[in-house]
């Protein structure tokens, strides 16, 4: 292995905040690059830089049990994006991210998003809540999640004037995408939306906005809205991700729709229908349990 020192700049963290102010891509990814691209600078600080500093901090992460598999390539993107920067830029005389490969991930999804049973406790829970400020923001945000299976960062994007009542529709900045899109809205999120608006008096601005000391009045982050989702989902004892109800909303679409993926898809807004077929082919598997464990059933031990 060749641990050849090389020295690229001075100040890291400034360097690359540099390099990520001058990419093609959104805010919110700017953003995460940002503080993902610290875990490789401190890895470096420890261990120094040379030509196997990449394959070097792969097998770290490899070692690591604390982090998914997806998690764990975001860290190595963002590295290899930094790294082959300084290459270009004649910081770095070689691209160290080369023959490196991210790792392999399973097409499957770990995570189950919330069950019917749940998502019925959470909308019961929701008819006995006070007409309060925060209630009613909350009942908004949760029908964006359960009807119409917004994305965090759709939600936190979303503006007053993106919202037609007339039409009853949002018009909605998805994900990796630089123009709205009309997503009609579900009569009860119309209501939920409606009322939120005239209980907190907001006319204009962010649809949701921080009620914290520290962001008050600022548009709500993703975080923020994590904050609040799982605050509920805890108190009703509910172990799921806010990720979790665009699970729900896909899969319910794919069961009601009897496996019509590409209407499905207009609903969901994803762009590739092999993400739809993995979420069909685990109801399938699911479904398919029962004739699964007869076939051992003369098998005791």
């Amino acid at each position: 292995m060749n641990t050849q020192t090389i020295t690229i700049v001075d100040n890291p963290v400034r360097r690359a905040e540099a390099i990520f102010d001058h990419l093609d891509v959104s805010e919110a990814t700017r953003t995460d690059y940002k503080a993902r691209i610290v875990v490789f600078l401190t890895f470096v600080q420890t261990n120094g830089m040379n030509r196997d500093v990449f394959l070097q901090f792969k097998r770290v992460l490899t070692s690591r049990n604390d982090v998914a598999t997806s998690t764990k390539n975001k860290y190595l993107v963002v590295a290899k994006i930094f790294l082959k920067e300084l290459n270009r830029q004649g910081l770095l005389p070689v691209d160290l991210t080369q023959n490196v490969r991210c790792f392999t991930e399973s097409k499957t999804h770990k995570l189950d998003g919330l069950s019917e049973s749940e998502i019925q406790s959470l909308s019961a829970a929701t008819h006995q809540f006070t007409p309060s400020p925060a209630n009613t923001r909350l009942k908004a945000i949760l029908c964006l999640l359960t009807l119409q299976g917004f994305r965090q960062i759709e939600v936190v994007r979303l503006d007053v004037a993106d919202i037609d009542f007339v039409r009853k529709s949002a018009s909605v900045l998805g994900k990796g995408n630089d123009d709205k899109e009309i997503v009609y809205l579900h009569p009860d999120t119309v209501k939920a939306i409606k009322v939120y608006l005239t209980t907190n008096g907001i006319a204009g601005g962010a649809l949701f906005v921080s009620r914290s000391n520290h962001g008050k009045n600022q548009r709500l982050t993703t975080r923020g809205l994590r904050g609040i989702v799982q605050t509920v989902l805890k108190n009703m004892g509910i172990n799921r991700t806010t990720h979790g109800f665009r699970h729900y909303f896909v899969t319910r679409l794919i069961e009601s729709y009897k496996a019509d993926l590409l209407t499905v898809a207009h609903y969901t807004r994803h762009r590739s229908i092999e993400t739809l077929q993995i979420y069909n082919d685990g109801i399938k598997y699911k479904t398919d349990l029962p004739r699964f464990y007869k076939a051992f059933s003369s098998v005791q031990f």
